[in-house]
């Protein structure tokens, strides 16, 4: 049920051989510089943004991804602005200032006992709720029962919100995927993005399998090359193998890998219950990874430069960001 887009596109193509760059919906222009070139680097620089999801979720998502940002190999991070620990994460920006946070716009609240509502009042966001009274489970049933004005609403209180928490934010995502289910609501998520000057994360796997999305970008869009993310079907046994093949596959261009990180304590196994994919053990795994000496030589090695989001908008909003 959690992430309908990560395992989407978690088949990834990693032998796409383009190059990110701030997308226009045509070909290059022979003078028209890409992304990377704007960044400073040669077009087959291998170029990586290693991204935390879920902070504000709870503390132990919060204490995790913190730890792995100050001492690990992350680099990115996004925040629920609707989620119960929203403000101990808040907190930790603001004495951060110069991280990566983007916000995960989060329309959904997909665990068993642990939900939460919209930022919106209940009478200003009626079909965002379920029978219950929270976020809809799945992205799915956004798409089915929501009115496109609430959605958009309750985006754009989202960013106030985080920005009246001394948040800066570097760029928008989705919670699982949700705002990615269909050209409506992609299209609403990159409005939001351009009225608020921020870059949305948008990869070009996605536009070679559908098309009709191009149309939707403008021509300071940023596209990046490719997202990854483990999948259910990847045992625990083989889940270093396969971020260390991951990252030696790693093609030039843009990439952004996507990871869950929490400890495997009493309070994700409760809020996590019934619901292994995506739960406590799991982001155990990616946190003991993500802050392990190994993966970092795996990158070394493998000639793989970390950047951040901050970095890619630069590229269309000039240094004043």
């Amino acid at each position: 049920m959690k992430h309908v887009l990560l395992i989407a596109l978690s088949l990834f193509t990693i032998s796409s051989a383009a190059f990110g760059q701030v997308a226009s919906g045509s070909a290059k222009e022979p003078s028209e510089k890409t992304v990377i070139e704007r960044l400073g680097y040669p077009l087959d620089s291998k170029l990586l943004i290693i991204h935390a999801d879920d902070l504000g979720m709870a503390h132990s998502v919060n204490a995790a991804s913190t730890k792995a940002l100050d001492h690990g190999l992350v680099n990115s991070a996004s925040l629920m602005v609707p989620c119960p620990w929203f403000p101990e994460i808040a907190a930790y920006t603001r004495s951060h200032p110069e991280a990566d946070w983007g916000l995960h716009l989060t329309l959904t609240s997909e665990w068993k006992y642990y939900r939460w509502g919209p930022v919106l009042s209940r009478d200003r966001a009626k079909t965002l709720l379920d029978r219950d009274g929270y976020l809809y489970p799945t992205g799915a049933e956004v798409a089915a029962h929501s009115d496109i004005g609430e959605v958009e609403a309750e985006m754009r209180l989202q960013i106030a919100r985080a920005k009246a928490f001394g948040i800066k934010p570097t760029h928008l995502d989705s919670h699982m995927g949700t705002l990615y289910q269909n050209r409506v609501l992609l299209g609403v998520l990159l409005r939001v993005g351009r009225d608020n000057g921020l870059p949305v994360m948008v990869s070009r796997e996605w536009l070679d399998r559908d098309e009709s999305l191009r149309s939707l970008l403008g021509p300071n869009d940023i596209v990046i090359n490719r997202i990854v993310s483990i999948v259910p079907n990847v045992l625990a046994d083989e889940w270093e193998d396969f971020y260390v093949r991951t990252i030696k596959n790693i093609q030039p261009g843009i990439t952004e890998m996507i990871v869950h990180l929490a400890y495997d304590d009493e309070e994700m196994r409760a809020a996590t219950i019934d619901h292994t994919d995506w739960g406590a053990r799991w982001r155990q795994r990616d946190f003991e990874l993500f802050t392990s000496e190994k993966l970092r030589r795996v990158l070394q090695e493998s000639n793989v430069k970390l950047i951040t989001w901050r970095e890619l908008g630069k590229t269309i909003a000039g240094p004043e960001r």
